[in-house]
């Protein structure tokens, strides 16, 4: 276990810690003060979507208990917050009226982390699409990105004066290919017509939300939250390296190559391109707009073969064997160093501006022992995958901050409750939270911050 102070020595006095959170996840009263169901609502109730028919009904109930969660993140030490917004809580059917109550509980929480002296990351869309908007298509039809810049324009107009930085989107990898391809989420699409489409329009409403922000509060730092895989080829052989090269295209250069390049990857276009939907003239200028910052999520590698069978769909690859046998409780593999060659790779090939690790943490069930959660492999994951992000700013690459996740565990989407995040746990009949032994761990090293040296060392 890496000593917190010895930790913090090699990171520069400003280097931000935080923890993140996702509004579906923790918040529960989804029938409160005029929210509606949101596409996560229905396909968790729908038998066979989510393990045990779990869904977010209650969660954390961190709606009703917000100035007590707001007490914990203070007494962890951290000096930044990353939470997102529910769409269905303030603009309850996508489009239409806007819902003053869904404002006025994240005023509550923003005005809250303000007077804690917090710092508010928000971010706009983590994945509950309003279930009005599927009767027009949802991700699948451009009018949905339109309704995302409307959203986005409400929600800044009357928090943007208090927050210090907002992402358009967490994880558009998920909400695209996992969510319209892959079938695992909500709304449940096994069409690659689909998810294309919905790759193409969420694209775009990350654009039309980066002007509606600029718009709003020109000075407020905009970025977008992606989880891109860094993708290690099975073998040397030249059709498994070349299977990477697709791979990286398809999981990375759909979303990176829009946003940084102005361009979709030439792979992905000579072999999909025709079944995407019409770009329009202005659409990738709109969608490639200059961002202030940028978020990484991590937490396994990804590693491909060449798939032989005739005919395969792109990006044509399989699962390789991982390298390390040690894997989380959700089955990931555990490899810090891939955090690393990710950020250099994605450097390497896109002109990047700051990053911030938004996401990165280790799913370990363990329960409570004696009012004690003894989560060892969690700690060293985290203190791994800093250890790594130290050494990236030793190499000169602009990391800025690092939120652990998860705050406390929550409903982990298609997993249910069954599997744990957080760094604070939750028991679910009593919603009693325990500081686990890695939160004890992360307070220490969070307060040493900010401190006075401005370099890493």
């Amino acid at each position: 276990m890496i000593d917190p102070k010895t930790l913090a020595d090699r990171f520069p006095g400003d280097f931000l810690f935080g923890v993140a959170t996702a509004s579906f996840q923790i918040e529960g009263a989804t029938k409160a003060d005029g929210r509606k169901p949101s596409i996560w609502d229905a396909f968790s109730n729908m038998p066979g979507r989510v393990h045990n028919r779990d869904n977010g009904d209650i969660a954390c109930d961190h709606y009703n208990r917000l100035d007590d969660d707001l007490d914990l993140i203070q007494s962890l030490g951290v000096q930044a917050y990353r939470f997102s917004i529910a769409w269905p809580r303030i603009i309850p059917e996508g489009t239409g009226p806007i819902n003053e109550k869904g404002l006025d509980f994240y005023d509550r929480l923003v005005d809250g982390l303000k007077a804690r002296n917090i710092k508010a990351f928000a971010t706009l869309y983590h994945w509950d699409l309003p279930l009005a908007l599927m009767g027009d298509g949802g991700w699948a039809a451009r009018s949905t990105a339109h309704a995302f810049q409307r959203y986005t324009k409400t929600v800044i107009n009357r928090l943007g004066d208090r927050l210090d930085a907002v992402a358009t989107f967490n994880e558009p990898w998920c909400s695209v290919w996992l969510s319209h391809l892959y079938g695992i989420h909500a709304p449940g699409e096994r069409n690659m017509d689909a998810a294309l489409h919905a790759m193409h329009y969420t694209n775009l409403a990350h654009g039309l939300g980066v002007s509606a922000v600029r718009e709003e509060y020109p000075n407020l730092p905009v970025g977008i939250v992606i989880n891109p895989m860094h993708i290690y080829a099975g073998s040397d052989s030249a059709v498994d390296q070349e299977a990477g090269e697709r791979a990286f295209d398809f999981h990375n250069g759909a979303f990176f190559g829009p946003i940084f390049k102005g361009e979709y990857p030439e792979r992905l276009l000579s072999a999909l391109g025709s079944r995407m939907p019409k770009v329009e003239a202005d659409d990738m200028a709109i969608i490639s707009q200059k961002l202030d910052w940028w978020g990484v999520n991590y937490y396994t590698p990804m590693r491909v073969s060449d798939d032989p069978t005739p005919g395969a769909e792109f990006p044509a690859t399989v699962s390789a064997k991982p390298v390390n046998d040690i894997k989380t409780d959700i089955g990931w593999e555990v490899f810090p160093e891939a955090l690393g060659d990710l950020i250099r790779t994605l450097n390497e090939r896109y002109s990047l501006p700051d990053c911030y690790i938004t996401e990165n943490g280790a799913c370990y069930n363990m329960g409570v022992e004696n009012g004690v959660v003894d989560d060892q492999p969690r700690l060293d994951y985290i203190s791994d995958h800093l250890a790594v992000t130290a050494d990236l700013i030793k190499e000169g690459y602009p990391m800025k901050g690092y939120f652990a996740w998860s705050l406390m565990d929550n409903f982990e989407w298609a997993e249910g409750y069954t599997m744990r995040f957080g760094i604070v746990h939750v028991d679910y009949e009593t919603q009693l939270r325990t500081i686990k032994k890695s939160g004890h761990w992360y307070k220490e090293l969070a307060e040493q911050f900010p401190k006075g040296n401005h370099k890493a060392g």
